[in-house]
């Protein structure tokens, strides 16, 4: 296996006569960010940083602290093979510092290493497996599907499918690993599916993901959005996340005597993660957008439980598989597609980790169908929804200790003060729906 560091990231470049490095890096909305260096001037930027402006970076710095050195990570330089073969255009996730050298506490990226570096502590390895949907339409200008098939469906000229595999191998040719893709429930919906890593190396990948499928759409004269619910009437597109802890090679959440397979560190886990579940909804599910998704009769969570075989539940176990420990995981259902992955990773660990130290025990599975359920017995039970709006979300993340101490005070704090605004401009927005409803009665 290459060890990619300083060294070998220079030969390689020297070696494929590679002309540009695009460096990247993510905003505090998840946003990807790039400049483009020259090859001729990586070896400074890997040794010195390339220093940048980021003030006009959503939730970077104030004009007045604006400078900001960007430093290549060699362990994620690859290709873009996309890039014309006369002149071959490779990419490196960056870490943003400060000029003195200290890393910069609004970099989502850093973020989320601090985290998992609490994690480490522990003696932990966080792994994820996202599951990124999203839709092809014929433009940017509407919601024009490519086809009206439905779930797993495969027709004779499937243009989506030729889409999905032409994405499938620019990733594999950048060392991103990809289990299978599918046609979603929706029309024109599209899932390809990663295979699960370490959550840095994913949370690059998801980045990755994103603007590959944007790429391969364009080069085809098409349009590909992660908008969490684009049609109405259809199920949104969510970014379910597949996710364990490993004690060295050993799967930490795995306990073969237990009926669930679960080990007492998983329960906690899952516990950490249902009592701060509305906490951290507004990092998971960032935008206006992304609660006309968590709504009932679409196969999205709407309510706060777990179980193994019932889709409606936030966080359900799969199957264990016979011989395959490594393999056991929760999986939490309501992030979506359009999140920033840094920090939505780094606040579903914080949510974990927080169980485990505190021994929270975890509520009983609910395996009946929640949505059948009334709102006597869903009392009853236990049972609170997630919020239901992006405003109700931002009240509970800023009461939320936990997501402040997760996400750092900068990044809360912008994080907060954007989606407030967000919020506000939404609610003063009157829609075609008002219109037509009230205009004519009122």
């Amino acid at each position: 296996m290459e060890t990619k560091n300083r060294d070998w990231v220079l030969k390689t470049v020297s070696d494929m006569n590679i002309k540009f490095v695009s460096l990247w890096f993510a905003d505090v909305l998840g946003f990807l960010k790039s400049f483009t260096i020259t090859a001729d001037e990586l070896e400074n930027a890997m040794d010195e940083g390339m220093g940048f402006d980021g003030s006009s970076i959503e939730g970077y710095a104030r004009i007045e602290e604006s400078d900001m050195i960007a430093r290549p990570e060699p362990t994620t330089f690859t290709i873009l093979p996309w890039s014309a073969r006369d002149c071959l255009v490779a990419r490196m996730f960056c870490n943003i510092h400060r000029p003195d050298g200290a890393p910069y506490d609004a970099d989502p990226r850093w973020a989320l290493r601090r985290n998992l570096k609490k994690a480490e502590d522990l003696g932990y390895t966080m792994y994820v497996g996202p599951e990124l949907e999203y839709f092809y339409f014929k433009d940017a200008s509407g919601t024009v599907p490519l086809d009206a098939g439905g779930y797993f469906e495969l027709t004779s000229r499937d243009v989506a499918s030729d889409l999905r595999q032409a994405t499938i191998l620019y990733l594999q040719a950048m060392g991103i690993k990809v289990e299978y893709s599918h046609h979603e429930v929706a029309p024109s919906q599209q899932e390809i599916d990663l295979r699960y890593s370490d959550a840095l190396t994913m949370a690059d990948a998801a980045m990755t993901y994103r603007m590959t499928v944007k790429e391969v759409a364009v080069q085809n004269g098409v349009h590909a959005s992660f908008m969490p619910k684009p049609l109405m009437g259809e199920n949104g597109s969510g970014m379910h996340t597949h996710q364990s802890l490993f004690k060295g090679k050993e799967n930490a959440f795995f306990d073969a005597k237990d009926p669930y397979h679960l080990s007492k560190l998983a329960k906690a886990y899952i516990a950490g993660l249902i009592r701060h579940s509305r906490e951290i909804s507004s990092v998971v599910a960032q935008w206006v957008n992304s609660y006309k998704r968590l709504v009932p009769g679409y196969e999205a969570p709407c309510y706060i439980s777990w179980a193994r075989r019932n889709r409606s539940v936030l966080i359900r176990v799969p199957m264990y598989k016979p011989g395959k420990p490594n393999a056991t995981r929760i999986e939490y259902r309501c992030p979506d597609p359009a999140c920033n992955p840094y920090l939505a990773f780094a606040v579903m660990l914080a949510a974990g980790l927080k169980g485990i130290a505190e021994n929270y025990e975890i509520p009983e599975p609910i395996e009946e169908d929640i949505f059948e359920m009334s709102p006597e017995q869903k009392k009853a039970r236990g049972i609170v929804p997630l919020p239901g709006s992006l405003g109700e979300a931002i009240a509970e993340t800023e009461r939320s200790e936990l997501v402040r101490e997760a996400l750092g005070n900068h990044i809360f704090d912008r994080f907060i003060a954007n989606k407030k605004l967000e919020w506000e401009g939404y609610r003063a927005h009157v829609s075609k729906y008002e219109l037509d409803k009230y205009l004519p009665i009122l």
